[in-house]
């Protein structure tokens, strides 16, 4: 689970507050402006879709009024053709024909407002053209040219009938109530309008003939059948609207011309299935009568349909925008609350910030004023608790910290003092310029600088009974305790000395001895590394194990003489007599031998480089010809140079031997 949170505990830890705000904020306000976006763009495109519907419903209004003025037109150029009562159905005609003329300019004006979103243009092109054929060639084209005409006209209002039905998305409505009037309006009533038109004209056929058919009645008789399924059909899917929809109004008002529909056509079955008896008297004028009766009634269901409908669209379209209005006005309300409190939550956050940041910076400039205080009950507020109790202990602890600095004053006093005398002390047991420049066959000249007040580095110089006895070492660490023990270990080589212990062997075991037993009384851990040179008419005798010994030769060329193997580490065994061995070598005029402490080669600088052993070669091969004492400067001033302005940070002890 830590893992799982790491990377976003990381990136929380590199961010300020502000900045974390910030974040937090995007990342939600992003997720609910899609959200809002999109519940927003589908009620938008809901209330699209169904004002196209009601668009729909309106054309199929002023469509329907076409096709029954075009149908009317068919009836009378039916009754013309036979010349019934003539005159008077030429007057009728010229009437309806001036009606459909006026029909299609009130749908021609309409389809300019919806013909684009419904895509009826060319559709009601194509029936226009149709009609003014029919116009043009009224008097030249025969009865059954004419007739082929007008079926084709009223066969392309129910082809755009469909057509708008899909356009227009009322075929697609995906609640049931408002599907089923679709339905009705664009398939089941032309379906039986279709049908009882048909049996008119046949019926009016029969009627002018005085007798029917078998054709005839066998297609009577399949029409009476197809015109009480479709009755069927449309009353199972009206019922099924009614129990979907909550309005009663709605059933009240279908319902009842439905009913009325369903019993004029159940009369008009009868009265087909009378006239379809092989024994039946001809007298088709009632079931004429009653198939206008049905066809009247199945326009004006049909209307009241296409209004019902209409009006429950526009309900579901108020709904709509009523819906969409409250989630707007919700979401903001909801929003300007969570905005206003995440701001307060900000600037109490940061307030309790800048309180704690205020009294920090109090405390690091020394003062430790009172308590924070804060209405805070949250964990800020227990921040800020938790902070008040470290300011009570840091008061307390801050005069307890200042007593002990008055007494840690006083002791640093006293410490410094007897350090000084320390350092004073160290220096002056160093070898003097005047001893050095007593010894007549070398050339000597020595420098030492300790990296803190008492350094544990330690040189000697000593001149008795023609030998020089000249001793390096470096006591490990710094300070006063490593000073005592090299101002012990140069004791105990004078007093070696002047006892004139000249066996090596016997020499540094003493000498281990005694700082052995001295370090254990202290119950200090310090030790140190001891190099022994003495010297004799032109001949070294090395002992002991410090760093190697450096000898340039006049030809310039360097050899490096190991000390590993000529002692141990002084204070860390009782005995090293095993450990001591002796080598000679030949010092030749004019040739040098450098002992030194590691200071010099592990000096850095300010990239954290060493100095190291070759740069070290290099000074001494530059200035082997020189004097010893310029010979020691060169090497000091490299080093220093090396380090800049680079702390010290181990004592650098170097001696130059030259052979006049």
């Amino acid at each position: 689970m830590k893992k799982l949170f790491r990377p976003a505990v990381y990136l929380m830890n590199q961010l300020k507050y502000p900045q974390k705000f910030t974040l937090i904020t995007v990342l939600l306000a992003l997720p609910l402006c899609l959200i809002m976006y999109l519940l927003l763009l589908e009620t938008n495109i809901r209330i699209d879709f169904t004002q196209k519907q009601t668009y729909g419903i309106k054309y199929l209004q002023y469509l329907r009024n076409l096709r029954s003025s075009i149908f009317e037109n068919y009836l009378i150029e039916q009754e013309l053709k036979y010349k019934f009562n003539s005159e008077f159905q030429r007057s009728k005609s010229r009437e309806a024909n001036h009606k459909t003329e006026e029909s299609f300019q009130i749908l021609i004006e309409k389809d300019k407002e919806w013909g684009n979103k419904l895509i009826t243009t060319n559709d009601l092109n194509e029936i226009k053209s149709t009609w003014e054929q029919l116009q043009e060639n009224y008097h030249i084209w025969s009865p059954e040219t004419k007739d082929v005409f007008y079926n084709r006209a009223i066969a392309q209002t129910y082809d755009l009938t469909a057509k708008i039905g899909e356009s227009s998305n009322l075929i697609l409505d995906p609640y049931l109530d408002a599907y089923y009037f679709s339905d009705a309006i664009l398939a089941k009533l032309p379906l039986i309008q279709r049908t009882l038109i048909e049996i008119k004209i046949l019926g009016n056929s029969i009627n002018r003939n005085e007798e029917i058919t078998p054709e005839e009645r066998g297609r009577l008789v399949q029409l009476s059948g197809l015109l009480k399924d479709y009755t069927q059909d449309l009353s199972r899917n009206l019922e099924v609207s009614f129990n979907q929809s909550n309005s009663k109004k709605l059933r009240f008002r279908v319902n009842q011309d439905l009913q009325e529909l369903l019993l004029t056509t159940k009369t008009l079955n009868k009265q087909l299935d009378i006239l379809t008896s092989p024994y039946a008297n001809v007298q088709p004028l009632n079931y004429i009568h009653q198939a206008d009766q049905t066809l009247k009634l199945s326009s004006k269901l049909e209307n009241e349909i296409s209004q019902s409908l209409n009006k429950i669209l526009e309900a579901r379209i108020k709904y709509l925008i009523i819906r969409q209005k409250l989630i707007l006005i919700f979401v903001s309300l909801i929003s300007g609350i969570v905005i206003y409190l995440w701001i307060a939550f900000y600037k109490a956050v940061m307030l309790t910030v800048e309180h704690l940041d205020e009294a920090a910076k109090q405390m690091t400039s020394g003062f430790v004023g009172g308590n924070i205080t804060l209405e805070n009950k949250d964990e800020l507020g227990q921040v800020v608790n938790s902070f008040n109790k470290i300011a009570t202990a840091l008061r307390y602890s801050n005069e307890e910290v200042t007593r002990l600095n008055e007494l840690l004053k006083k002791e640093n006093l006293r410490m410094s003092a007897e350090l000084e005398v320390a350092r004073q002390l160290q220096e002056m047991i160093l070898p003097k310029e005047e001893e050095l420049k007593e010894i007549t066959e070398l050339d000597i000249s020595g420098f030492m600088a300790p990296a803190y007040e008492v350094g544990g580095d330690y040189y000697d110089v000593l001149q008795q009974n023609g030998k020089v006895k000249i001793g390096i070492g470096d006591v490990t660490g710094h300070g006063l305790e490593s000073g005592v023990v090299m101002i012990m270990a140069q004791t105990a080589v004078r007093t070696l000395l002047t006892i004139e212990e000249t066996d090596p062997v016997k020499f540094l075991n003493a000498l281990n001895q005694i700082i052995y037993r001295n370090t254990s009384r202290m119950k200090s851990p310090k030790n140190m590394t001891l190099l022994l040179l003495e010297y004799e008419a032109g001949i070294m005798r090395l002992s002991g194990q410090h760093e190697e010994l450096i000898v340039v030769r006049n030809n310039g060329e360097i050899e490096r003489f190991d000390t590993f193997d000529l002692g141990f580490p002084l204070g860390l065994e009782p005995d090293i007599t095993p450990f001591i061995q002796q080598i000679e070598i030949t010092l030749r005029s004019g040739e040098i031998a450098v002992l030194y402490t590691d200071g010099i080669t592990e000096a850095v600088n300010w990239e954290n480089q060493l100095y190291g052993i070759e740069r070290f070669y290099t000074v001494l091969q530059k200035s082997y010809h020189l004097s010893a004492d310029e010979i020691r400067q060169a090497v000091i001033d490299d080093v220093m140079n090396f380090i800049n302005e680079q702390k010290v940070f181990d004592d650098i002890t170097l001696v130059i031997i030259k052979q006049r």
